[in-house]
């Protein structure tokens, strides 16, 4: 039995992210399995052909439950709209 999974290179956030603390960390949960490389930076962007709003580093990745759990951190921001 397969199992599907999806490689991503962008964190797509559509408004759903979450602030942890005033670390610039934050926590985005996906519906799905989904891959993200980790320790590079990676840009985020609100929508998949929308403006880039900043770039981060991905801390922690969890699998469970058909949901993905990111948790990454802002290192720079490029628009706060």
């Amino acid at each position: 039995m397969g199992m599907p999974v999806e490689l991503n290179t962008v964190i797509v956030t559509k408004g759903n992210e979450k602030r942890l603390n005033d670390e610039n960390l934050f926590v985005l949960v996906k519906e799905g399995y989904r891959l993200y490389p980790l320790d590079i930076p990676l840009e985020v962007r609100k929508t998949i052909e929308g403006e880039k709003i900043g770039t981060a580093y991905i801390e922690k990745l969890e699998l469970e439950q058909k949901k993905t759990r990111l948790t990454y951190k802002l290192v720079s921001l490029h628009s706060t709209n």
